[in-house]
């Protein structure tokens, strides 16, 4: 019989194309890895890979026993939700993660309510950027990601993943209490040419959309400072430093020192929780939607 953890850990090879990548991906040593991998060619009887400079690839074998263990798993995961819709009861353990602000401003919400009203499911949060926390459920790392997309850019969705909105999360410009528009009602992204920005990290999704769109706008930005976090971008602000990008969810409280003026452009995020559809009859992934909607009800 199959052995389905050294069947996960081919699938993990599959994915990430490196014995490296599915360590990462499975939070194992690499020597692990290789050994399920190696138990696994034995148990088949047939080599699976072979080396490929430094790195490994998979064999015919390997490329249709891990297109098998692909659907295994995925029907491992139905028949899980399948059993825990028949028993109708929120219980077992359920993985999360959120971006930054979303995690301050509706996780503590959403977990507390989640625990008082289903104190039988265990459940386990972190932060994470959208496109990890994609890519985590769509590895199976999580069951459930809050994610973001912008009005103007769009996050891809891969196939296999369900969707639900929680909120669209206005996005003022913050800048210091002196600065020449903070006495504005509203400003242009096309005003602050000038200005030195506080943003996200190189690579980050939101820092690509900020250079994205000041540039559709003309502006060729400068970048003075870097931070994951909002409320470092605005001590950063509050210092002086530069102006920021400022959503509301996961704002407040502000830094005196500052002032946050609305865009003519009504910049937006998409705010939006993702889960496999392989486990959407779940009854813990449809309690925790619930309670993150209720969560994202509240912002304001």
């Amino acid at each position: 019989m199959l052995n389905l953890e050294r069947l996960r850990t081919l699938d993990a090879l599959a994915r990430h194309g490196s014995v490296s990548g599915a360590a990462e991906a499975l939070h194992v040593t690499t020597s692990a890895v290789s050994q399920q991998l190696g138990k696994l060619e034995r148990e088949v009887g047939q080599q699976l890979l072979a080396k490929n400079g430094r790195g490994v690839r998979l064999t015919d074998a390997g490329r249709l026993l891990s297109e098998h263990a692909a659907r295994i798993l995925s029907q491992v995961e139905l028949a899980r939700s399948e059993l825990e819709a028949h028993r109708g009861q929120v219980v077992g353990e359920l993985r999360l993660s959120a971006f930054p602000t979303a995690a301050r401003g509706l996780f503590p919400t959403a977990l507390a309510a989640l625990r008082a009203q289903h104190p039988a499911l265990r459940v386990r949060s972190s932060e994470l950027e959208p496109e990890s926390g994609i890519a985590s459920v769509v590895r199976g790392d999580l069951d459930l990601a809050v994610v973001l997309d912008w009005y103007n850019k769009p996050m891809p969705v891969p196939d296999g993943l369900v969707k639900a909105s929680l909120l669209d999360d206005p996005a003022d410009v913050a800048m210091p209490a002196g600065h020449r528009l903070a006495g504005r009602d509203e400003v242009d992204l096309g005003e602050f040419a000038e200005d030195e920005w506080i943003t996200w990290g190189e690579g980050e999704f939101c820092h690509e959309w900020l250079m994205f769109t000041l540039r559709s706008r003309g502006v060729e930005p400068i970048v003075g400072h870097r931070a994951a976090e909002t409320h470092t971008q605005l001590g950063l602000v509050a210092a002086g430093l530069g102006v920021c990008i400022a959503p509301l969810l996961g704002r407040y409280p502000v830094p005196p020192g500052i002032v946050t003026v609305p865009l003519k452009q009504g910049v937006r995020r998409h705010v939006y929780v993702v889960w496999r559809a392989d486990a959407d009859r779940r009854p813990s992934i449809r309690a925790a939607v619930e309670a993150l909607r209720a969560a994202a009800a509240a912002v304001g």
